[in-house]
């Protein structure tokens, strides 16, 4: 165990330092911020464009069912009679 101990504080001598030379106002998310950032764009532009293709598709007039009497009563004559039978 002693030797874990003594790689952790020789990695801690090492790495404050690095830590202390950078500037707390100067830290930006540099380019792999950019690039998630613009893919996650690309992705909600796409999802964007698909729903709208699917939204054009939709028939919001709602016709009853020709030939079933289920479609004027909501459906309780058929459930009733399916129930006794």
């Amino acid at each position: 165990m002693p030797d874990m101990s003594a790689s952790a504080s020789l990695a801690m001598t090492h790495l404050v330092p690095l830590a202390k030379e950078l500037d707390e106002d100067k830290v930006t998310p540099g380019v792999l911020g950019f690039i998630v950032f613009a893919v996650m764009a690309l992705a909600v532009w796409g999802l964007m464009k698909s729903m709208n293709r699917h939204m054009r598709k939709v028939d919001f007039k709602e016709e009853p069912e020709e030939g079933t009497s289920e479609a004027s009563d909501g459906g309780r004559t058929g459930s009733a009679s399916a129930a006794k039978g």
